[in-house]
């Protein structure tokens, strides 16, 4: 698992530079974002308001993991994610690499966990017997780190299992072929693998046992400085579209819009978004979030991997790898 986990950031650090792409003058950026991740941004998106807000044209490309988006990052290629995980970004900034957090992008505890095949008849009450069996993992991810997590709160020795790092739609598949015991993931590759297993725990029991689970827009921290105006213009048009979600008023004409981007069907995207949670401008500002709780938990997660022997070393603070200036001033837009 290690190997493969610092496979990844070693990836992620072959070129940290190359972030200026805009800067140089092709009047473009691209940001990086999920399929089967429905959310209220990519209403907007279709509908071209990024595009009005900034000014400037913006390639918007798919990615399968939040791993895959800081070395996308690292490389230049990508100038903002959205809806990267917060482990895929923490393994990142602990290796070196300096990303920055812009906001919360969703909380999804029901949205991202693990599933254990159905005819080993294994829940939490007898979850001690997963030790030796076979498990799909995306590594890095918060998926990973919530596995960590509840393998430790019921006292499975990961070391006894065996780790396959499968990025959730392949890890769904190989549940339901029975090439592997459990799975973990996110999204729409979750909700299919449900059909073939149970969670171990729920949304709100994981909560409870301090597992939080949320995603953040992120960007190199010297193209942000770079470009502070532009990444403000880019998070309002997000809280803006936020907060149309919020009102049901408005689900008849953005649900169509975002399950299309989303390569969903209306119903499957309804089901998903509806687990999701989109905290404001305010609330993202605030002591719970990234007003100090973010960075609390960012350290935590880091001194998890560190101890799973994931990652080689943790930062002494994550403090610098939130920057909240831009959302406070989309705040005042």
């Amino acid at each position: 698992m290690k190997k493969v986990t610092l496979g990844l950031i070693a990836g992620a650090m072959t070129a940290v530079s190359g972030t200026s792409a805009f800067a140089d003058g092709h009047g473009e950026i691209t940001v990086a974002y999920f399929l089967e991740w429905p959310m209220p941004f990519q209403y907007a998106k279709v509908e071209g308001m990024y595009e009005e807000a900034l000014g400037t044209s913006i390639n918007w490309v798919s990615f399968d993991t939040g791993t895959a988006m800081s070395a996308a990052m690292a490389s230049g290629d990508v100038q903002l994610s959205v809806s990267q995980g917060v482990p895929p970004f923490v393994v990142a900034t602990s290796a070196g690499q300096d990303l920055q957090i812009l906001d919360v992008a969703v909380s999804y505890a029901d949205n991202d966990n693990c599933v254990v095949a159905e005819e080993l008849e294994i829940d939490k009450t007898n979850a001690g017997e997963l030790a030796g069996k076979k498990v799909a993992v995306p590594l890095g991810t918060a998926a990973h780190y919530g596995f960590l997590k509840q393998m430790d709160h019921f006292g499975v020795d990961v070391g006894s299992m065996e780790i396959v790092d499968m990025a959730p739609a392949e890890g769904a598949v190989a549940l339901e072929q029975g090439a592997v015991n459990m799975f973990c993931g996110w999204g729409g590759a979750l909700r299919r693998a449900t059909e073939f297993g149970n969670v171990l725990l729920t949304g709100d029991e994981k909560t409870e046992l301090g597992i939080l689970v949320f995603d953040v827009t992120s960007g190199p921290a010297g193209w942000v400085a770079e470009n502070s105006d532009m990444v403000a213009k880019f998070l309002k048009v997000t809280a803006d579209a936020n907060a149309m979600w919020a009102d049901e008023a408005n689900h008849a004409k953005m649900l169509p819009v975002i399950a299309k981007d989303a390569g969903m069907d209306e119903d499957a995207t309804m089901a998903t978004i509806s687990t999701f949670t989109f905290p404001t401008v305010e609330d993202q500002l605030s002591g719970a979030w990234l007003g100090g709780n973010a960075q609390t938990f960012m350290k935590g997660v880091a001194d998890v991997f560190v101890n799973a022997g994931s990652i080689d070393g943790a930062l002494d603070t994550y403090e610098n790898a939130v920057n909240t200036g831009p959302l406070t001033s989309a705040g005042g837009m």
